[in-house]
């Protein structure tokens, strides 16, 4: 997988360079780019392809991994995990805002409106 392919990081932008990455690495994931399984370059690789520091590479890597998006295999290298962990804390978060409006005697209507408002602030 070349991910200097599709990565467009910028050195200008207000983000790190490694939250950079880190972040257009899930947006893959999430779009089918980058398919459960899938082989990642190493942090040397993709270093060199994108011009950055490997500590810069091996961040987002290691955040990525804590978060469980990416599994490190030893020697076999970095994959992108099987399952989408947003997945599990978004169904958990759903089912405790659903038991906290029933708790309060709200309906979905009204549960939706709270969860919009959050949304948009």
């Amino acid at each position: 997988m070349d991910l200097g392919d599709w990565l467009r990081l910028d050195a200008q932008a207000g983000k790190p360079l490694f939250d950079q990455l880190r972040t257009q690495v899930i947006d893959g994931i999430r779009d089918g780019t980058l398919p459960p399984g899938a082989r990642l370059p190493t942090v040397r690789q993709l270093a060199g392809q994108l011009g950055l520091a490997v500590n810069t590479v091996a961040r987002a890597y290691r955040e990525l991994e804590t978060a469980g998006i990416v599994e490190t295999r030893g020697r076999f290298g970095t994959f992108v995990a099987r399952a989408d962990p947003a997945d599990a804390a978004m169904a958990a978060a759903a089912r405790a805002y659903h038991d906290a409006a029933q708790a309060l005697g709200l309906g979905k209507a009204e549960a939706m409106r709270y969860l919009e408002a959050e949304f948009d602030h």
